[in-house]
């Protein structure tokens, strides 16, 4: 075996999704990318593709993948994580530990680019029946230091009604209201583990930018003087519909703001969106959530008809101190 390592570039995203595509036959966690997906990413400018992607050819067939992506701020440590994978005809032969070598030298570099001075930490997802992500996380020292739910809901069965409080309405999402959902998030995630303040330039390269998100599908709960209290924000990914052959509500973003929690915002947000989700075709909708929230959130999607299905584990190691 003779593999070639070199940094992706926008002509492999379509090697790139079928090694994707290959990954999920095997893993089952319901990732999927199509070609257009994995451009932008790419061409977000948190990513170098130069430095912070390393892609494994082998007779010219694309095997493995790792990125590594910067984040919108450092507060206080800057969370790099490394995303990918290795094919599963591929594996046990020493390319996922290549990759993780290859993430932990590079990080650094990036980071001080961004962040010099700041603290680093590389992170790595994984589903949590994954051994083989576990071992090779433990190789190097990682540590398991946060799991994540992923939540579904069948729209078909009976939906809650919406009771919003007084003083509120829910607007569907507009572009004008485009500072305002950023100014909400970021508000309202302050207390959420790993969360950073979103710029303008990541909330519209990640968020509201990308082919995904859905403005029909995503609202604004405003106060009486016409201010953002409440955002939920929808994605629909086309791979997952054509994978499975649901069309899913991915539920981006849920956030309300600190002083209006506890008074059913979230709540009454969702049931709309759940009955908006139905009103425009969809079968499912989907969310996921840390499963230490301190803002009650499981409980909330749990009583909206949600049900866990897979559970990701988050890796750490501290790289700068």
């Amino acid at each position: 075996m003779t593999i070639e390592w070199v940094p992706l570039t926008v002509n492999d995203v379509d090697a790139w999704a079928g090694l994707l595509a290959a990954i999920e036959d095997v893993e089952q966690t319901g990732e999927n990318y199509d070609a257009d997906d994995l451009a932008e990413r790419l061409a977000n400018p948190l990513l170098d593709p130069a430095e912070g992607t390393l892609a494994a050819w082998d007779s010219g067939r694309l095997v493995a993948v790792g990125v590594v992506m910067a984040r919108p701020a450092a507060a206080p440590v800057h969370q790099m994580t490394l995303w990918g994978g290795v094919h599963p005809g591929h594996r046990r032969r020493g390319l996922g530990g290549h990759l993780l070598r290859w993430a932990i030298g590079t990080a650094p570099t990036l980071h001080e680019r961004r962040f010099p001075g700041q603290p680093l930490e590389l992170h790595l997802y994984s589903d949590v029946r994954n051994e083989g992500a576990q071992a090779l996380a433990a190789s190097v020292g990682m540590s398991q230091v946060r799991w994540f739910h992923e939540m579904t809901r069948d729209l078909d069965a009976d939906l809650p009604e919406v009771s919003l409080p007084d003083g509120l309405k829910i607007v569907t999402y507009r572009d004008d209201l485009e500072d305002a959902a950023r100014q909400v998030r970021n508000l309202s995630f302050t207390d959420h583990w790993g969360s950073v303040e979103h710029t303008a330039e990541s909330w519209r390269a990640g968020i509201v930018g990308v082919k995904a998100f859905r403005p029909e599908g995503s609202f604004v709960v405003q106060d009486e003087s016409g201010a953002s209290v409440g955002i939920l924000v929808t994605h629909y990914f086309e791979a997952d519909t054509a994978a499975t052959g649901i069309r899913e509500a991915w539920i981006q973003l849920i956030g309300t703001l600190r002083e209006w929690r506890g008074r059913g915002v979230a709540t009454a947000v969702i049931a709309h969106a759940l009955a908006e989700f139905r009103a425009q075709g969809y079968r499912r909708a989907g969310l996921g959530v840390d499963a230490d929230n301190p803002t009650g959130a499981l409980g909330v999607y749990t009583r909206a008809g949600f049900e866990t299905g897979h559970r990701t584990v988050t890796y750490a190691l501290p790289l700068v101190p």
